[in-house]
């Protein structure tokens, strides 16, 4: 199935493990679990990474939309 918009390839992504980098540089690896028009994202089993370095888990994460730069397969 192709997307045809960009919610449709979250759509897909759903369930699958993602990379959300965010505008500070810190990115989120996880489960993307849902999101909504304003891209806010919960993802589950995040964890926290800097610099290629995995900081600290954060089990279950909410994401503001606002904060983020991309969201990619990871």
């Amino acid at each position: 199935m192709e997307s045809e918009r960009p919610l449709d390839a979250l759509n897909e992504a759903r369930g699958k493990r993602v990379i959300v980098e965010l505008k500070n540089k810190v990115q989120l690896i996880g489960n993307l679990k849902a999101f909504d028009i304003h891209i806010n994202t919960v993802l589950e089993e995040a964890e926290e990474w800097e610099n290629g370095q995995m900081k600290r888990k954060l089990g279950k994460a909410f994401i503001r939309g606002d904060t983020i730069i991309l969201i990619s397969p990871a």
